[in-house]
């Protein structure tokens, strides 16, 4: 059997897919063959003969299962792995929410909330065990944390 190059090429063509797309009918290579203009290649298409595959679709499964991220595979220096703006942001949010859960839970009133957030947000804290500490320091806490 020749080769069905141009063909293929042809019918990449027309139906606008890159040649490794094109799947031609095993049973109808001869008609196929016979085919070397744009016209017989569409009535090649229209009869079934040539079809187009579809891609496999890439799922990017290690970035959303977040593998390989292990400390072998850094490479750079800490800040271009982990930026500042992540690390802070790491930082404060779990700080912000123990906040807020204190303050709905009655745990502080209002006022020592507004003075803590303002606290956190300066920088203040290095983890939630460290604001916690502050809290019952200060003897703002009340029962049950």
């Amino acid at each position: 059997m020749g080769s069905l190059s141009l063909q293929r090429r042809l019918a990449a063509e027309i139906l606008k897919v890159g040649e490794t797309r094109i799947v031609m009918d095993s049973e109808h290579l001869e008609d196929i063959k016979n085919a070397i203009t744009r016209s017989d290649i569409k009535k090649m298409i229209s009869h079934g003969y040539i079809k187009v595959q579809r891609t496999k679709i890439k799922k990017p499964v290690l970035h959303k299962k977040k593998r390989r991220k292990g400390p072998g595979k850094r490479k750079g220096s800490f800040g271009a792995i982990l930026t500042k703006k992540e690390r802070w942001i790491n930082t404060i949010r779990p700080l912000r929410r123990m906040l807020r859960e204190f303050r709905d839970e009655g745990k502080i009133d209002k006022r020592t909330y507004r003075k803590t957030y303002y606290l956190i947000k300066s920088g203040a804290f290095r983890s939630k065990s460290h604001l916690k500490q502050y809290l019952k320091q200060k003897l703002v806490l009340h029962e049950g944390a």
